[in-house]
């Protein structure tokens, strides 16, 4: 099993200067499901793989959408077609939270899948998530997953730049390792960005725009 390299071929370096760039140029809920009719770009990089995927929401029920894959560890280039669909959702007057299914198959054949489930809790002051994923593929089979909590440090009105202070744990089966770093979240209008650290795992960044 090849070890999973600390760098990505692009300079983190230079990807967090790329992303803080955009993020000050452009200036949306973290969804991964658009309203109905809605259409969005996200693109992200950790040690892992660098991804750009765009889907559409014909109804905020579901997205259908295809993400570009590089694959850090194997030097796979690979593309998919694919699918969210919005599990549960429960509104209350101070929360939200939200359960969804997130599938993928691969132009490589329906051998290179992937699906998993995802979630989140919050309110206006407190954040809770987590994700799974199971990666099918000719070459390596592996599980991702996830834990995010954090907090926002002040009280945004609509339209306002919103800040959230994370903490996210990270675990793959290709290393076996828990990886924990802070994180920071930015989101204002349609535009979502997020950037963690950690000094084994390196830069793991999230950006979104939704139109």
């Amino acid at each position: 099993m090849p070890s999973v390299p600390v760098h990505a071929n692009i300079p983190p370096m230079g990807i967090f200067l790329k992303c803080l760039l955009i993020f000050f140029v452009i200036t949306l809920e973290a969804r991964p499901i658009s309203y109905s009719g809605g259409s969005t770009l996200m693109f992200m990089s950790d040690n892992m793989q660098d991804s750009i995927y765009y889907h559409y929401s014909p109804s905020y029920k579901f997205s259908i959408g295809i993400e570009g894959v590089k694959d850090q560890i194997f030097n796979k280039d690979l593309s998919y077609l694919r699918l969210t669909y919005l599990l549960d959702r429960k509104n209350t007057k101070h929360s939200q939270r939200n359960l969804y299914f997130q599938s993928g198959v691969s132009s490589a054949g329906l051998d290179t899948h992937f699906f998993g489930i995802h979630g989140d809790w919050e309110t206006r002051r407190v954040f809770v998530g987590f994700g799974f994923k199971e990666v099918f593929n000719d070459f390596h089979d592996f599980t991702e997953k996830f834990i995010q909590t954090g907090f926002a440090p002040y009280l945004g009105d609509y339209g306002d730049l919103h800040t959230w202070i994370m903490m996210k744990s990270k675990h793959n089966t290709l290393t076996g390792d828990w990886n924990t770093y802070p994180a920071l979240k930015f989101f204002k209008g349609n535009f979502l960005a997020e950037v963690g650290y950690d000094s084994q795992a390196d830069w793991d960044i999230h950006l979104m725009y939704r139109f």
